[in-house]
């Protein structure tokens, strides 16, 4: 998944296996080793591509398995007492969004112009790809009305569902040609994150991906505008696309209502994802 972009087992699945994994080894901490999954440390740095230290790490998001209404009422029942929050008090607001099936990038920008693009990798280093990522017609090289000393814009490059089928369509043509060192791919995932980790950038300028942004990574002479919902708008203002379908929801009647709604929208959405966020909305 994080090196070779050939998982074995969707992403779901791997997430409710590692959760029971780590559910057994917090009751039995004398069953963690060494070569556990739950201490390894992923995304290597491709050979060949040069190791990009993250001003601010780039960390996951903590996942719910449980898909129901009340996965998202426990979520926000964990939400109101790490804010202390008393049961009177105003439902929670947050930016319920997209969770995007494909390859977290940050995007640095210094004076408005895009100078570097780096994997998440381990969460601390990342691989440059910007000779990749430049080639994605969708991420602005320069950012409208913004002067900014540095901006970090963080979000993720996938690759559209027809934009996949014809990618796979052509790659089945060269390989009936006889054309060596071509395959197909899995999914639009792996192929997206196989396109932006190519050595060389012509390959991946024949290879259509597009991007969304959904955070904020370094940012120096900006102002952070005060809510996730405001951030998202600020990036289609400067030119950079953001998340489409997210919503400032409250409480869990709000968020199990938009997972509702996306679920029932999954299969016509143009791209894959594989769930919804949610976050607190104001920062």
């Amino acid at each position: 998944y994080y090196v070779l972009d050939a998982p074995e087992v969707p992403d779901a699945e791997y997430d409710a296996l590692f959760q029971e994994l780590q559910a057994i080894e917090a009751a039995h901490p004398e069953l963690v080793s060494d070569d556990s999954p739950t201490q390894r440390v992923f995304g290597a740095v491709l050979e060949g591509l040069r190791p990009v230290r993250h001003a601010v790490p780039m960390l996951s998001i903590e996942t719910e398995t449980d898909t129901s209404a009340a996965g998202a009422a426990k979520f926000d029942a964990r939400i109101r007492r790490l804010l202390a929050l008393g049961d009177d008090a105003p439902a929670v607001a947050y930016c319920a969004e997209l969770k995007f099936d494909g390859l977290a990038i940050g995007l640095r920008y210094e004076r408005g112009e895009l100078v570097q693009a780096a994997t998440r990798g381990d969460g601390e280093t990342g691989e440059d790809v910007t000779h990749t990522v430049r080639t994605i017609a969708s991420i602005p090289r320069r950012l409208r009305r913004v002067d900014a000393r540095v901006l970090e814009i963080r979000g993720e490059v996938f690759m559209r569902r027809d934009d996949f089928e014809q990618l796979n369509a052509r790659q089945r043509k060269l390989i009936e040609a006889g054309a060596k060192n071509e395959k197909t791919f899995v999914n639009p995932r792996n192929a997206a994150a196989g396109v932006v980790r190519q050595l060389d950038a012509r390959n991946a300028a024949k290879r259509p991906l597009s991007f969304f942004a959904y955070g904020l990574g370094e940012v120096d002479g900006w102002p952070i505008p005060a809510t996730q919902t405001a951030i998202l708008d600020a990036f289609d203002a400067m030119g950079v696309p953001a998340s489409p379908l997210h919503a400032r929801v409250e409480g869990a009647e709000g968020l199990a209502s938009f997972h509702a709604a996306v679920a029932a929208r999954r299969e016509a959405l143009p791209y894959d994802i594989d769930g919804v966020v949610y976050k607190v909305d104001d920062r």
